[in-house]
């Protein structure tokens, strides 16, 4: 099968990079052929054996990782449960840094709803959460007497910002990718603003897009004027109040027909 020139490269380099450690040359392998399609084994020791002096560096036998300037001391993620409740486990860790951990192909499933605006948990933009003044969040206004939590607002992210959250997915999607059985399923929460961006990048790491579910909300928002101009324009609405939430579902590809990937895993 042919690939555009430099997919392995760039193959090889995201995975070893969203990884964070070092990954056998079959991990290396089983990612590329998730991500582009058949890929053969030799292509990828070749590349390795290549740039081992300037790009990579040996671990152990058939082991490599990115060559740093310093390693430094390696921390491992700690992966026993911090917390058991019944069959309930609960893990203390950063979530890059605990799926970089777990064995391939061990999580049948995943649910999650993620910091997925990034930016929102900034240094600069939580210390103006804290102080109630400017930056993403906004206070939502009181509803029945109850106060409600700050939210934050989507619409003001920058280009660069957008960028910035498609790489964060594009790497979560490349550890899922990893640590899910072939055919397990991904349902992650978003927002129609957003939901395109964590879509498109997830599956780009190499995982398929099966479709959407839609949780039915209304928000607090919507309907809004054009600011500063509303009674000018008191028939336009720049924001529709949105009435429910997509949640992305997306799947690891089964390995044959489902029933045989169901047999298997």
């Amino acid at each position: 099968m042919a690939h555009a020139p430099g997919a392995i490269r760039d193959g090889i380099l995201e995975y070893l990079s969203a990884l964070g450690r070092d990954a056998s040359l079959g991990e290396i392998n089983d990612a590329l052929t998730l991500k582009l399609g058949e890929v053969p084994p030799s292509s990828v020791r070749s590349y390795i054996g290549l740039n081992r002096e300037t790009l990579f560096e040996r671990t152990s036998k058939g082991r490599y990782r990115l060559r740093v300037e310093s390693t430094g001391a390696i921390q491992h993620v700690k992966l026993a449960p911090a917390v058991q409740i019944g069959k309930s486990q609960l893990f203390h860790a950063n979530c890059f840094d605990w799926l970089s951990e777990c064995k391939p192909n061990s999580i049948q499933a995943v649910v999650t709803d993620p910091p997925y605006g990034v930016v929102e948990y900034s240094e600069k933009e939580l210390s103006k959460l804290r102080s109630g003044k400017g930056g993403v969040w906004r206070i939502p206004p009181s509803f029945d007497g109850n106060v409600r939590a700050p939210l934050p607002r989507f619409t003001t992210l920058t280009e660069n910002e957008r960028r910035e959250m498609y790489a964060f997915f594009k790497r979560l999607g490349v550890l899922l990718a990893r640590a899910l059985v072939p055919g397990a399923n991904i349902v992650i929460a978003t927002n129609p603003l957003l939901s395109h961006v964590v879509a498109s990048s997830m599956s780009e790491a190499g995982l398929e897009l099966r479709g959407y579910l839609a949780r039915l909300t209304q928000t607090m928002r919507g309907g809004d004027r054009p600011k500063n101009a509303h009674h000018e324009f008191d028939t336009v609405s720049v924001m529709p109040r949105s009435q429910w939430e997509p949640w992305v579902v997306l799947r690891k590809p089964i390995e044959g027909r489902v029933q045989d990937n169901l047999r298997k895993w």
